[in-house]
């Protein structure tokens, strides 16, 4: 009782004027136990163990240590795969993210009427956001077969979904008045939109695009895992061979474009602001 008193039980002031407030129950505790439940379940149900992961996570700096230094005589056999992750990443990236626009246009509700047409689209968005992007390119290479196309179809509904739903977002939180003027003037609502909602949200628009193209880089990377083409299918080959010096000239090769490729969009999206 007295542990309950000390963390469960209210305080109380008394005023002057006679009356007592009370501070209302904390619910810490009842958060806390809660939290620590889901926890217990959650390492139960998967069947965590601890000791194996310590007792095993000594391999990691093994092949770690083992990739360095790396095989700098393999550059070039990583020059073709990566510029088709690059290629790959660029085109998914430019036909999602132009294709996401219509589309974004019409799950807005505030340009949008139907409100049918509005959870149709963003039901869309909401389905093929959730395919996990590796599990659409082994979709895509049972359809296409082997190769890049099937990564950049991949890539290009991730950016599709992804785009799509934040522009839908943005659209709705433009401001609607220059619109609304421009309508009472006589003037198309297409023409409305693009005279004054566009100005508003192509900063935006075009640094979101960015940083998509920046994430799909690093996913094209792994695509290769399921035969999606790109640098992920040498480096799928080379761990599978055990050439651990060659996966780290993959993966110096890919820390150097990722870093570059982030420098010049982190610049155009500070001119942008």
């Amino acid at each position: 009782m007295k542990l309950y008193d000390q963390i469960l039980k209210p305080t109380s002031w008394k005023l002057p004027n006679g009356k007592t407030i009370e501070e209302s129950r904390s619910r810490s505790p009842i958060y806390i136990i809660v939290t620590v439940l889901i926890i217990a379940t959650s390492l139960y149900l998967t069947q965590f163990d601890f000791v194996k992961v310590v007792k095993n996570g000594q391999q990691f700096w093994t092949m770690l240590f083992a990739m360095f230094p790396p095989n700098y005589s393999y550059t070039d056999s990583i020059m073709t795969p990566l510029l088709d992750t690059i290629k790959m990443s660029f085109i998914g990236s430019l036909l999602g993210s132009l294709l996401a626009v219509p589309f974004a246009i019409l799950a807005a509700e505030n340009m949008t009427s139907n409100k049918v047409v509005v959870y149709i689209v963003r039901l869309l968005f909401t389905v093929m956001r959730t395919l996990p992007t590796l599990v659409t390119a082994l979709i895509a290479t049972y359809i296409w077969g082997l190769g890049t196309f099937a990564g950049t179809v991949a890539i290009f509904i991730f950016s599709f979904s992804y785009i799509g739903k934040q522009l839908f977002e943005q659209i709705e939180t433009a401001d609607m008045g220059a619109f609304e003027a421009l309508e009472a003037l006589g003037s198309s609502r297409s023409k409305a939109f693009i005279v004054t909602i566009i100005p508003q949200l192509l900063p935006i628009y075009i640094s979101t695009c960015l940083f998509n193209f920046e994430g799909n880089v690093r996913y094209a990377a792994i695509l290769g895992y399921v035969g999606a083409g790109g640098i992920g299918m040498i480096l799928n080959e080379n761990i599978g061979w055990r050439e651990y010096p060659n996966v780290g000239m993959i993966l110096v090769i890919l820390l150097i474009t990722v870093m570059l490729i982030e420098s010049v969009s982190k610049l155009v999206r500070k001119h942008l602001t």
